[in-house]
């Protein structure tokens, strides 16, 4: 595919600002699509003549945004990628030590996520000492319906926009999954507070709380997750380590 790119970024500044928008629409409609989608879907999502997305997509396939699938189709490209592995890097470099030291205070396992698609994502961890812990596959995406960082992730969309990325009837992990009408009912309490808690819901056995961790990557979350025993006994306290941390972070940042 060949695309002018002196022409589409010489046009007056006005629409140079335009080109921007539509470049971000395009890639905001690839974001909540990671296995990709047509010229033509990409086009009826942004609202866009299916000419004026080609260039756009052009423009950003040329610098490794976007990247064309096998047989046809777009996808987020490995440029992008990049980009959000490199600014991750400065938070985790960030939060890494203070990480550790919480998960050293309270002898659990403690992790920092973040939205990736349409799920949480394991950014970095500090697995407990304890014989029995529970162990968090680094990188491993998370259903956000059952999780405590992923509830906490979604309080930060609107419940429409929660409704779309949730099916009606999301998948059933344990006897205690919500539902999305039991998730709706959550999310007032989750947004007042900046915490939510998983009992089982995710897997039997396991529960976590977490906290909501504004970053200028947008949010994260930091995650204490034990076996339900000990959680139990310890949620308080854990809850209020997690508040520590938060506003020791926000300090930080300034």
């Amino acid at each position: 595919m060949s695309v002018d790119k002196d022409n589409l970024m010489e046009e007056p500044r006005s629409g140079g600002i335009q080109v921007i928008a539509r470049a971000s629409a395009v890639m905001r409609s690839l974001a909540v699509q990671p296995q990709g989608l047509s010229l033509a879907a990409i086009a009826q999502a942004v609202g866009l003549p299916r000419s004026t997305v080609q260039r756009i997509i052009g423009a950003l396939e040329t610098e490794d945004l976007v990247e064309a699938l096998p047989g046809s189709g777009y996808r987020l490209g490995p440029g992008l990628h990049q980009l959000i592995h490199q600014a991750h890097g400065d938070i985790i470099s960030f939060v890494r030590d203070s990480l550790e030291q919480l998960g050293e205070s309270l002898g659990e396992t403690v992790a920092l996520s973040c939205i990736r698609g349409q799920q949480s994502n394991v950014i970095i961890r500090a697995i407990s000492e304890h014989e029995l812990r529970v162990v968090i596959p680094l990188g491993r995406s998370l259903p956000m319906h059952a999780t405590s960082d992923g509830k906490v992730l979604l309080s930060t969309l609107s419940d429409e926009e929660i409704g779309r990325w949730i099916a009606a009837a999301p998948e059933k992990l344990t006897g205690r999954t919500l539902d999305l009408p039991g998730l709706l009912a959550q999310m007032p309490g989750i947004r007042r507070d900046g915490i939510a808690v998983d009992v089982e819901e995710h897997a039997p056995g396991v529960s976590a709380i977490s906290a909501l961790l504004p970053t200028f990557m947008g949010p994260h979350a930091v995650t204490v997750v034990a076996p339900t025993a000990r959680f139990e006994a310890r949620q308080a306290e854990f809850r209020q380590a997690l508040e520590t941390f938060r506003e020791d972070f926000k300090r930080a940042r300034g």
